[in-house]
């Protein structure tokens, strides 16, 4: 979800991601095997297991993590009668001051 890894790169091998997350290797492999399943990895013969094209499922996925959030965040902004214009502010500013943050961190 990060983006540390493109699409085509090509993704350790089951023994090889056993040894590194330190993890017995049937569940690496079905680790990899959900992956694939799921569109995140796809084997191509010759080149063997690969990170597939996940912008569609990025930004669903992106959506599913914060869903619950943004409804948390609505609920208590409603209990506490902020308005939409006062919420929509709040997190503007904040998001602008998390920029500014992560970019003095560079």
């Amino acid at each position: 979800m990060s983006g540390e890894l493109a699409e085509g790169q090509a993704f350790p091998s089951v023994r090889t991601l056993a040894a590194e997350l330190k993890i017995h290797p049937n569940t690496a492999h079905k680790a990899v095997q959900y992956l694939i399943q799921a569109g995140w990895l796809e084997m191509r013969p010759g080149l063997g297991t690969v990170v597939g094209s996940a912008k569609n499922k990025l930004k669903e996925m992106r959506r599913e993590l914060t869903h619950s959030d943004v409804v948390s965040l609505v609920a208590e902004a409603r209990r506490l009668g902020i308005e939409l214009r006062e919420l929509t502010t709040a997190v503007e500013s904040e998001w602008k001051k998390s920029a500014k943050e992560m970019e003095a961190k560079r």
